[in-house]
């Protein structure tokens, strides 16, 4: 990121940097998904398809589908979900960043210019 004092990068830099920001968000949400998925597969013995819906809605911020058969299940649902909202903190922060930081960068220009 440009310091302050530095001119604010071109259009099509600021377009790089920010699908740079989106890859690496994306790239978590995926690793998180698969984190979800393996562990419904592990812990309640769901099926693929099952275990990638639960994950997703939890991930999602939606909750859990149908009942956990057992407490390992329910106790991984539980930090599952507890690590999901975090996550999804992160993930929208990360996204903002190049935005909001061009934001304010374009703020602190005028500022100086105008001294």
């Amino acid at each position: 990121m440009e310091h302050r004092k530095q001119p604010l990068i071109s259009k099509a830099a600021f377009i790089r940097r920010q699908l740079r920001f989106l890859f690496a968000a994306l790239l978590f949400v995926a690793v998180s998904l698969g984190l979800g998925v393996a562990g419904y597969m592990h812990f309640a013995g769901f099926s693929f398809v099952d275990a990638f819906l639960n994950a997703s809605m939890i991930l999602g911020g939606m909750g859990p589908i149908g009942d956990l058969p057992n407490d390992s299940a329910k106790w991984f649902a539980s930090f599952y979900a507890l690590f999901s909202g975090i996550a999804l903190l992160g993930t929208v922060a990360v996204i903002l960043t190049p935005l909001v930081h061009r934001m304010l960068h374009a703020l602190h220009l005028d500022d100086d210019q105008r001294r």
